[in-house]
């Protein structure tokens, strides 16, 4: 047995290959997050002696820094629009989300820390150019959809608190969070130190607005555990609402940031970081969960009992301040800022994963991160000086229902990388876990064709069937991959 201080050749560290490596540490070109790359060593977690709590906060982090996904702007404009429409009815949706959301983010966690490869790389490396550049696209889309609703959250919220006009307010929001990423620079812990700082403000912050809004319980309850869908308007918000939940981006990103631990590489150690990173990934969506289920719950509470039907962010603020008063509405103010800025600092994070695992383009951090945020700041501007910023509700909606479309893109590579033998090995998803995430897949994909058929009309959704199979039967039987590109399965 070495000391605790004596380095290892089994400690997955940046600038060592361990002897007993089971998947190769990859070269800095290659790796994911390369700045960030093992720069936590969590290896001692594994002593018997230490106590579970111990062991588990080395390895927590990565789940809190999903998890703000998952209470962005983007959920508060589907649970606000559940919420004022349909009472308390729609609970059961983001419950069911938020249990999707966790089997996929621990397949994510569990494929990161087997592979040593994030989501987009695995995608890159499994399918051809064409399928992976296709897979890029849209998973940019997803990014600038998720990210509109973020800037535009934080913008509203700036005007809510100091009455900054909604334009500086994208433009601050988009370059200040350029600032905050430089945390990254003192280490990663201080970068997840700030995002479960802002997490906490907001549960805090919801904490205290539920119990001032005296909600019916029984009702919440009944909402939560019987489903009902009252009819297609509460479909559309519904799909939003898993879109917010479930975010594409998330993916990518939680199969990244759990390799910023250092820890052996022998199975034993692959399984105690598997353990407590899942752990982790419950513990933080739980809490998302709560906030998710508290704004819906709010709005039902406050304004569909009042028979009011909320559209945009700062009609929400202004009717809290008579029903529950001033404190309140600062709350609410506070809370989306801290939503629109946390998840922001993710959502730029993901940008640049995706951009860098998908391309394998390596460039300076700081210059990535500003393509990503000019990505994402252009058409929040256009869109906020289109519409003057009103309809935000409604925006943030579309927003997410665009989001849930791209998320079968994601979805179904990581059920193909994680029930791959010959990638994952012995950690390879039980049979019950392929078929249970296949469901899911497959449950979102014909939703989101049955939405697309009662809204855009069937000739446009076979149009788009269309041009799916032709690219297909393209890949398979014309595409001619150079000598030197790896055979893939598609």
């Amino acid at each position: 047995m070495k000391p605790l201080d004596e380095p290892s050749s089994t400690i997955r560290t940046p600038g060592a290959v361990p002897a007993n490596l089971d998947v190769a540490v990859s070269p800095d070109f290659t790796r994911s997050l390369p700045e960030a790359y093992a720069s936590l060593s969590v290896w001692r977690s594994t002593d018997p002696s230490r106590p579970t709590w111990r062991k588990w906060l080395g390895f927590a982090g990565p789940g809190f820094m999903v998890a703000v996904g998952y209470m962005d702007p983007g959920n508060w404009g589907t649970d606000l629009a559940g919420g004022s429409q349909f009472g308390y009815a729609l609970l059961w949706v983001i419950l069911a989300s938020n249990l999707m959301a966790i089997l996929l983010q621990i397949l994510c966690a569990r494929m990161g820390i087997v592979t040593n490869k994030d989501l987009a790389q695995s995608c890159r490396d499994y399918y051809s150019k064409p399928v992976s550049f296709v897979l890029w696209i849209l998973c940019e889309i997803a990014i600038i959809a998720c990210d509109l609703a973020e800037v535009i959250g934080s913008a509203v919220a700036l005007n809510l608190l100091m009455g900054i006009p909604l334009v500086w307010g994208v433009l601050i929001t988009g370059f200040d969070v350029l600032l905050l990423l430089m945390l990254i620079n003192f280490g990663f812990r201080k970068l997840e130190a700030l995002v479960i700082t802002l997490v906490s403000t907001i549960g805090i912050c919801f904490a205290y607005t539920i119990f001032l809004a005296e909600p019916d319980w029984h009702a919440a309850a009944v909402g939560t555990f019987i489903p009902t869908m009252p009819n297609t308007e509460a479909l559309l918000i519904s799909l939003g609402i898993l879109g917010a939940t479930v975010m594409p981006h998330n993916l990518y990103l939680h199969s990244s940031i759990v390799q910023t631990r250092a820890y052996a590489r022998d199975p034993a150690s692959l399984r105690t970081a598997i353990k407590y990173n899942t752990i982790d990934t419950v513990v933080a969506l739980s809490l998302a969960f709560f906030v998710n289920a508290a704004i819906l719950v709010l709005a039902a509470s406050v304004f569909w009992k009042n028979g009011v039907q909320v559209d945009e962010l700062q009609q929400a603020h202004e009717l809290l301040k008579p029903a529950l008063g001033g404190a309140a509405a600062t709350c609410f103010a506070v809370a989306l800022l801290c939503s629109g800025q946390s998840s922001t600092i993710t959502g730029t994070l993901a940008g640049q994963i995706v951009m860098e695992g998908f391309l394998k383009i390596r460039i300076k951090p700081w210059l990535r991160r500003l393509i990503t945020r000019c990505l994402a700041i252009i058409p929040a501007l256009i869109v906020v000086s289109a519409t003057g910023g009103k309809d935000t509700v409604q925006l943030l909606v579309i927003s997410q229902v665009v989001l849930s479309m791209q998320l079968p893109f994601a979805i179904f590579p990581l059920m193909m990388v994680t029930s791959s033998k010959k990638r994952m090995g012995e950690f390879v998803n039980p049979f019950w876990v392929s078929a249970l995430g296949y469901s899911i897949c497959t449950l979102i994909a014909a939703l989101n064709i049955y939405l697309l058929w009662n809204t855009i009309g069937p000739i446009w959704v076979g149009l788009a069937a269309a041009i799916m199979l032709a690219f297909t039967a393209w890949v398979k039987l014309l595409y001619k991959p150079r000598t030197t590109e790896p055979a893939s399965p598609t």
